[in-house]
């Protein structure tokens, strides 16, 4: 079958490779009909993320049909369109238990990557390096689902498959996002990036009852999308300065919930944005910190600042004096999606919840390089590149 491969920073190819096998009980085969790009990728393709090896099949985040089951699946028949989420949860362990979905003790196949990076296993997620299992990735037209009982969602009827991509990674890690962090009726929330992940977060912070909800980037075509969909307010970062304006819009005080949706690569402007980047350049950190600073500067006294965005190692300069004499709440997660993605379904089956309008650009897999040049460049407005397999 056909995939997308990673073949060293940078190089990526579409390459035949064998079709997957169910290898336990609880497994079932998807024959993928969506996939699409995601901004933690990027640093997959940067060579920041380590364990990736030439070969290795990435995508995190898809929909499909369900074409096998193994003799374990109580909840998915060959025919099911389902939306799966993309780490992979055994519904078993203390933290599954507890809706803790991307913590999973038991689903990372390679624990000893992680515990020597984090200091503990997370975990698994496809497509993702082999220290989170080295479980092959979406991008291609067939996927093993494992615990799949507890990783794969029936889509409901009214539900196109568009929509239905996003309830994979995006949707429910921006609602997490919302939801860690606390928003509540009356709150102000700042997000900042307005990719998919941001949109999504700044669409629950509306659902869940912010009185504003403002969005942060320099791309004017992605601040008017989230203008025209989303219900929200926006600044451009190349344009006003960022903390001064918050604390303008917000009476002096500051956001409650700042929202940090850019991860490891953040952009930014001035000394400290050229400072982080040559760093980060000469591995002499991992992590490019810039949104996080500006958010945790940003929030208001007592307020939350809530990490979504992929970070993988180490960060410099990060100001700990400000969360402790700011009295700051520090949140961060990956997504728990099973937690979310139900819900999610339904919000978008009521129309409450838009998702399509993320994917500015289709086309088949065969075009997946381009589709992710595409995306890395931000070229042709694109906010994400979906990717059709056209499986016969």
């Amino acid at each position: 079958m056909k995939a997308l491969c990673w073949e060293g920073v940078n190089k990526l190819s579409v390459e035949q490779v064998p079709e997957p096998e169910l290898r336990n009980e609880q497994d079932i085969l998807v024959r993928v009909r969506l996939g699409t790009t995601c901004g933690s990728d990027l640093h997959l393709l940067g060579g920041y993320i380590p364990a990736m090896r030439a070969g290795d099949v990435i995508g995190h985040e898809f929909m499909g049909e369900v074409v096998e089951v193994g003799p374990g699946v109580r909840r998915h028949r060959p025919g099911d369109r389902v939306v799966v989420c993309s780490f992979i949860g055994c519904g078993r362990c203390w933290y599954c238990q507890t809706d803790q979905w991307s913590l999973c003790d038991n689903s990372n196949t390679n624990p000893g990557l992680a515990q020597a990076l984090f200091g503990y296993e997370t975990g698994g997620i496809y497509g993702y390096s082999h220290a989170m299992g080295g479980f092959r990735g979406s991008h291609a037209e067939y996927v093993r689902v494992p615990f799949a009982d507890h990783g794969a969602f029936p889509v409901p009827d009214e539900v196109d498959d568009l929509s239905a991509l996003f309830a994979s990674d995006s949707a429910p890690t921006g609602w997490m996002g919302a939801d860690l962090g606390q928003v509540g009726p009356g709150d102000v929330v700042a997000v900042w990036g307005c990719g998919a992940v941001g949109q999504m977060a700044a669409r629950a912070a509306v659902l869940l009852g912010a009185e504003r909800t403002i969005v942060i980037d320099r791309y004017p075509e992605r601040l008017a999308l989230a203008e025209r969909y989303l219900g929200v307010e926006t600044l451009n970062y190349t344009e006003t300065e960022i903390a001064p304006a918050l604390r303008e819009m917000t009476g002096g005080r500051g956001p409650d919930v700042c929202v940090e949706a850019v991860g490891m690569e953040a952009h930014g402007t001035g000394p400290g944005y050229l400072y982080d980047q040559a760093k980060q350049q000469l591995r002499m950190h991992t992590d490019r910190p810039t949104a996080v600073r500006q958010a945790i500067h940003a929030c208001r006294k007592g307020g939350t600042v809530f990490v979504l965005g992929v970070f993988g190692g180490l960060v410099d300069k990060f100001p700990l004096g400000a969360v402790i004499n700011k009295g700051l709440t520090v949140r961060g997660a990956q997504q728990h999606g099973q937690r979310y993605i139900p819900m999610l379904l339904d919000r978008m089956a009521r129309g409450e919840l838009p998702t399509a309008q993320l994917a500015t650009h289709t086309m088949p897999l065969d075009d997946a390089p381009r589709g992710y040049a595409m995306f890395k460049d931000k070229t042709d407005g694109c906010v994400r590149a979906v990717f059709t397999p056209q499986t016969a």
